[in-house]
Parts: C-alpha cells; structure tokens; sequence
C-alpha cells in the first residue's frame, strides 16, 4: 500500500514515535510527572487506570500534526467559525483515572464556553475535535480514553490515510464527513495532507485549501 507520507531521502531524522508503556502506575505518580516534566517538553502521556504510556514523537510526526493544525485553523477562518486551540493541553478526568495528552485539540462548537487560560474537565466540555497522528504505532489506547472523556470527533491519521470517527451512543464511529466541517469529508483532509508530501511550502497547501472552500461556497 502506497504510504501517504514518506521522509525524504537520505533524511537523518527520525523516522519511528517512541512509546514506553508502564504499568501499576498511581494517579499520584503521573499527576507528578506530569508537575516534574513541565510543559515545554515534546514527550505526551496517557493514563489509563494505572496503565501510563509515554509518547515521543518522531520529526515526520510533527510535520504532519502541524500541517493538520494549520488546515484546521484555515476551515475556521474560512467558514467563519470560532475556534479555541488547546494544542496538546493535559486532559484529566480523576474520577475516571483517565487522562490524556493529544496531537492536537480544538473547541469549535463550544468555543463560546471556554475562557481563561485553565482548562477544568469536570466543569467545561471537552475538546470538540482531537487528532492523532499514527505514523508507526496505533493509538487504540488513547482513542479509549477519549472515549470515555466523549470527545465527539476524532481524526486519526495513518500512513495511508485520514480516518474521522464520531462518538456514537458511546462508542466511536467511521465517518465519511467531519462534524466540525460538515463539508468537508477524509478524502479532502488527505488530499491537501498528500499535496503537503510533493511541496516544501506549508503555505501552499493552505492557500490551496482555501480556493477550494471558496469555490464550494460560491456553488451553493
């Protein structure tokens, strides 16, 4: 199968995400790596009920997240919709024993809800799209803990593909169309991601992005 993204040669990179997975972790431990961490730090963590998994991306990883950040943020600018990035801010559920830290956040329906600089899941909504991207190792265990914080949307980009999934009834679903972009479908998402691999200008790829919105609002 054809890859989406593939590092250019003779590249000195690194090519695979590192993942460390501990177990019989406390609550109390992972909330003081966390504090110990800091947060100018590449590494993200995910806890799950005693199960921690530490996460260090690799350079084509970050490539492709902030691509994805960059057409996100277009979509919002281009339809005239509020949006409240939170990068890859902690998302903690104590009660649940269960938090997580993504790609990359957004709240866009509820973007309204969110003020302040302190993000407090018990009070305020969740994200309203996450992303993920799983260049050599799947995500399955943080796409859990999303779950039960019932993030709605969820984009999940692999080697060859872009997949959007919607909490459903409490469980997440393969979608055609995202529910932040109604218009906008995976297939869209991986063209512009894919016109990303054969250019060396992310501004390219957006201002191409923003052509086609305009033309798909101008045909209504």
């Amino acid at each position: 199968m054809v890859s989406l993204f593939s590092p250019p040669p003779n590249t000195s990179s690194r090519r695979d995400t590192q993942r460390v997975l501990l177990r019989n972790i406390s609550w109390q431990t992972y909330q003081a790596l966390l504090s110990d961490m800091g947060d100018h730090r590449s590494s993200r963590l995910a806890y799950d009920r005693g199960t921690l998994e530490i996460t260090m991306p690799s350079d084509l990883h970050e490539f492709i997240k902030h691509l994805l950040e960059r057409i996100i943020i277009a979509l919002t600018e281009e339809l005239n919709l509020k949006v409240r990035g939170v990068g890859s801010v902690t998302l903690n559920r104590e009660d649940l024993q269960r938090g997580v830290e993504p790609d990359s956040g957004f709240y866009i329906q509820n973007a309204s809800q969110i003020r302040g600089r302190k993000l407090d899941l018990v009070n305020n909504p969740p994200p309203d799209l996450v992303v993920e991207v799983d260049i050599t190792n799947p995500s399955t265990r943080r796409l859990k803990i999303y779950q039960s914080l019932q993030i709605p949307e969820f984009w999940r980009c692999t080697e060859q593909a872009i997949e959007i999934k919607h909490l459903q009834n409490g469980e997440y679903v393969s979608c055609e169309y995202s529910l932040a972009f109604p218009m906008v479908s995976a297939a869209i998402i991986q063209q512009f991601l894919e016109q990303g691999k054969d250019t060396d200008d992310d501004n390219t790829v957006i201002r191409s992005l923003r052509s086609w919105i305009q033309q798909q609002q101008s045909s209504r």
